[in-house]
């Protein structure tokens, strides 16, 4: 469908030819008229296919159009994460280009206090259009620093994500100060119970649209070296030696590894940077300038970059880790082969990770490529894709090649210890008694009482011994 089959303001339509944009995307096409039509909405689609278009253009066209409150705040587009506050933002600017009575600002933590002086000053002259974090917005509310009672327009982004994060109960906060006559629409990748809830607290009678989830593009060549965890890091420098690593993401799945991938490669000489959620905003901001400049070669990051960031010339992706899902999937490694362009895609699969692969490969109804493990890096475990319990021990012996497992159990002796040995000579004493007593022959009384005295003054000799003597003589019996 061609963008000038929809309803849309002719200012919107002006801007969008000035970007090139002339036909929808099935998101766009589906989801644009209700939301002309006021109807609440609850959109399912991956990052890329468009959905940030499909309620902007709509909400622009209307805004532009008239009958809403000048100088009040008139729609909330809440985000998971700054970076995609930032981009919505940038998306806003473009396609208001020939509408420069609507004004938005972003709103997101991890600034100065001149930055939230700013975001208050913007609320006062009654911007038009607050994309924010929910952290933030909430810090606003408290203060008393904008008013929300002439909101017509409340959408959230990526609400599987906030989700996620942990931002249902400020989303709900948020939502009482909103006046009662105001459309919802929602954004999700996915469909869990927890967003149905959140749609049946927040939403009326609302318009369901679900776009499958789509294949990962043609143009992405996928492989996956079937590993160790200890063999990762090295796997990475073998690919780099093999080929000069030159717009790569690493994906990993906690920021502990980001910080620690990202220490052992610059030290190996790679113009690396490290993206996570510890870092300040302008840190984050800087980094992520560098990458897309072209003055950083790699990024390592965390969930944080696979959605809502729009870097179309990556040549490689890394999953150090196995996402939890196939929809993950597909965002992470959807960052490259973008515009009908190739790229590739490389997974880490730990044995730990192996039923979450096999669910990934499931999922794609394709056996995806794995590459021989380095001959000097060891063997890699059997692929089974069955959940596989932590075997710690034998798998740290197997891939650095040593003997292990049950050969050395079956036919190496256990190790005794000092208190193997005591346990065993206590259990030998009676039986040793019993032996010696039945061939012991029988003596008369006088030799008894004889064998009596040499006994007492034997005992007698002991206890005059010093103590330091004593304690020696207890050691060496100790290791007998």
């Amino acid at each position: 469908m061609d963008f000038y089959d929809l309803d849309l303001n002719d200012n919107v339509l002006d801007a969008l030819d000035d970007m090139n944009f002339t036909e929808c995307t099935p998101i766009q096409e589906h989801a644009i008229p209700p939301i002309l039509e006021g109807r609440d909405i609850i959109g399912v689609a991956q990052t890329g296919t468009g959905k940030t278009a499909a309620y902007l253009l709509p909400v622009l066209s209307m805004l532009d159009d008239g009958g809403y409150p000048k100088d009040h705040i008139n729609c909330i587009i809440m985000s998971p994460t700054r970076e995609l506050a930032q981009q919505i933002d940038q998306a806003m600017q473009g396609f208001a280009y020939y509408t420069p009575g609507i004004s938005s600002v972003a709103v997101y933590g991890g600034n100065d206090g001149i930055r939230y002086a700013q975001e208050k000053r913007s609320f006062e002259t009654g911007a038009d259009v607050i994309i924010a974090t929910p952290g933030r917005l909430i810090s606003h509310l408290s203060l008393e620093n904008l008013d929300l009672s002439h909101v017509s327009f409340f959408i959230l982004d990526e609400a599987d994500r906030m989700l996620d994060m942990g931002f249902y109960d400020d989303i709900m906060t948020i939502n009482k100060y909103l006046p009662k006559e105001h459309q919802t629409i929602m954004f999700s990748a996915t469909m869990p119970k927890e967003i149905m809830q959140l749609a049946q607290n927040i939403l009326n009678n609302p318009v369901q649209v679900k776009l499958a989830i789509s294949k990962p593009a043609e143009g992405i060549h996928q492989s996956a070296y079937i590993c160790y965890e200890p063999q990762k890091l090295r796997i990475l420098e073998h690919m780099f030696k093999q080929k000069e690593p030159k717009r790569v993401i690493i994906f990993a799945g906690s920021k502990l590894k980001v910080k620690d991938i990202a220490i052992t490669l610059k030290r190996k000489g790679y113009n690396c940077e490290a993206m996570h959620s510890d870092l300040e905003q302008s840190q984050r901001d800087e980094v992520m300038y560098k990458f897309k400049s072209q003055k950083v070669d790699i990024l390592i990051a965390t969930d944080i970059v696979s959605r809502g960031i729009d870097i179309d010339d990556i040549q490689l992706v890394v999953n150090y880790d196995v996402p939890h899902d196939a929809e993950d999937y597909v965002h992470r490694i959807g960052r490259t082969a973008r515009a009908g362009s190739e790229g590739s895609a490389v997974t880490l699969v730990s044995e730990k990770d192996q039923h979450a692969f096999k669910s990934i490969e499931k999922f794609l109804e394709k056996d995806i490529e794995k590459n021989d493990i380095p001959q000097e890096l060891g063997e890699g475990p059997a692929y089974t894709g069955k959940i596989v319990k932590d075997k710690k021990d034998n798998s740290r012996s197997k891939h650095r090649g040593g003997r292990g497992g049950k050969k050395n159990s079956e036919n190496k002796p256990a190790k005794q210890t000092h208190r193997n040995k005591a346990a065993k000579s206590e259990a030998t004493k009676p039986e040793a008694a019993n032996k010696a007593k039945a061939n012991k022959p029988d003596t008369p009384a006088s030799a008894q009482k004889q064998n009596a005295e040499k006994k007492n003054e034997v005992t007698k000799s002991k206890k005059r011994r010093p103590h330091h003597r004593k304690s020696k003589n207890k050691n060496t019996e100790s290791q007998v």
